[in-house]
């Protein structure tokens, strides 16, 4: 394929479900279709749900040294250089009264919270069920302790409640206060009100010097909604949460069977 023929000059995936095969690796064939798109022209940036520290090791596997957008737009992160380029954080007054306002209608809910900054710790409270098996666990049990430093975003869970049920009633609570998104099992996540993996994408675009216009996006969740609506042409994944396949230009292969990889070779010709 000659240079300047692949027809968009950014390609944006999500990790979790979408690069990432179920055992947290990228095959061989994803590897090389992402490099085939570089070589045409293309930046690949990595747009994730996770908060910087839960994905810099994944990063640093994959040998990934560009731009990262993480937790859902809040972080920009440069991870050749291990290094924070910006964050925003979530305002922990206004996460106090989404929290009792949900919880008015919800009854107990279950909490954890991801703190601000390169090193920032994951607190769970009592009875959060941990998703991500490498996450690594430090347990709370005052809550006064999850606002003693800033947050990047609060994690909720309900013990009746599934996740779609969960977000729905946290948006209809509390939805004024703060940004409410699902972003895999068990991770429905309160964030700070307008942020999504769109502004976080948009940001590292001006950096790039790209547009939207230029950009394919590939998800599997609610959560890359919003991407999918900046990006000119939104991919998700066959596994992709059936929200996010209503709103998507395509749908490719799981990211088992190299989904992403399909889409870029048909594009490379």
């Amino acid at each position: 394929m000659s240079a300047g023929a692949f027809p968009y000059r950014l390609v944006a995936t999500d990790l979790d479900g979408t690069l990432l095969r179920p055992d947290h690796t990228v095959s061989a064939r994803t590897r090389t279709a992402l490099a085939a798109a570089t070589e045409a022209g293309a930046a690949h940036i990595v747009v994730t749900g996770r908060t910087v520290p839960v994905a810099r090791h994944i990063l640093d596997d994959l040998g990934y040294e560009g731009l990262a957008v993480c937790g859902q737009g809040a972080q920009l992160y440069h991870a050749g250089e291990h290094r924070l380029l910006t964050s925003v954080t979530l305002d922990r007054q206004v996460a106090m009264l989404a929290l009792e306002k949900i919880a008015a209608e919800t009854g107990p809910l279950l909490l954890a919270a991801a703190r601000d900054g390169l090193d920032g710790q994951v607190l769970f409270g009592p009875g959060y069920r941990v998703g991500h098996g490498e996450m690594p666990v430090t347990s709370f049990s005052d809550l006064d302790e999850v606002w003693s430093a800033p947050i990047s975003k609060l994690y909720i869970q309900h013990a009746q409640l599934g996740d779609d049920a969960l977000a729905d009633a946290a948006r209809a609570a509390a939805g004024g206060l703060v940004g409410v998104t699902m972003a895999g099992a068990g991770l429905v996540e309160l964030l700070p009100l307008g942020l999504t993996k769109a502004t976080g994408l948009s940001l590292a675009a001006r950096r790039l010097k790209v547009t939207a216009a230029d950009t394919i996006a590939f998800g599997d969740m609610p959560n890359d909604i919003p991407m999918f609506g900046w990006a000119k042409h939104g991919v998700a994944m066959a596994n992709a949460h059936e929200e996010l396949k209503g709103v998507a230009d395509e749908i490719t292969a799981s990211n088992e069977e190299d989904g992403i990889a399909v889409v870029l070779e048909r594009l490379l010709g």
